[in-house]
């Protein structure tokens, strides 16, 4: 009996490695300008798009205000990017600049300081963690932090967090179109002043078509 009873403390070691969560893949880190470089360089025959967007809301704080937008996305290579929408009322107009900030990478730095700020796990494989703070002081956004995933260099998700606690998260999904790596489709949820939701969809992609410098600048 006190033979067994040692017999099986020496296995406890192994069947508690055995039981014990594997250790988490880990990602070498790298400098914030390497990751933005590597999210722009994911397509690089691509140099420009055009793309219709449809975007459904839902106001859970005013149910009876849940508009319905279109409108369409333009890219053009290096870093241009907008969304314009064919009509917006006036209290939906901070949805148009929800997508135009998570779209653009390559601008993030024109406004904001990005830095590293380290891994975290997403759906079971380490991603790398971007932090986006204003360069100067704002009373209302303290920062955002995007999430990007080295298997592919995705934007995966964008959450702005403002200085009230309010926050505004920004999930993407991507699709294979003629064999670039192109959005699908957006689903945000917004805590922040009001509660809503919003869910935008992806047509058909224009792919390397003439896209005007005025469509980045309100015809100016």
């Amino acid at each position: 009996m006190i033979a067994r009873f040692f017999l099986l403390l020496a296995l406890v070691p192994g069947l508690l490695a055995l039981a014990a969560p594997s250790p988490a893949l880990s990602l070498r880190p790298m400098s914030a300008a390497a990751i933005v470089d590597k999210m722009l360089d994911r397509n690089p025959g691509l140099a420009s798009y055009s793309v219709r967007v449809h975007v459904t809301t839902h106001m859970f704080s005013f149910p009876f205000l849940s508009p319905t937008l279109d409108g369409t996305s333009y890219y053009k290579r290096p870093s241009k990017f907008v969304v314009v929408f064919d009509r917006v009322p006036a209290y939906a107009a901070g949805f148009s600049k929800i997508f135009n900030n998570v779209g653009d990478p390559g601008a993030w730095s024109h406004d904001n300081v990005v830095s590293y700020d380290g891994t975290r796990m997403w759906s079971g494989r380490p991603v790398y963690v971007l932090k986006v703070a204003p360069r100067q002081y704002s009373d209302i956004l303290a920062y955002a932090h995007a999430i990007v995933d080295p298997e592919n260099w995705e934007l995966v998700m964008m959450t702005w967090h403002y200085r009230d606690g309010g926050t505004i998260s920004m999930r993407q999904w991507y699709r294979r179109e003629h064999g670039y790596d192109v959005l699908a489709e957006q689903s945000a949820d917004i805590n922040f002043r009001v509660h809503a939701s919003s869910h935008a969809t992806y047509g058909a992609y224009q792919l390397n078509v003439p896209v005007p410098n005025a469509v980045f600048t309100g015809g100016k």
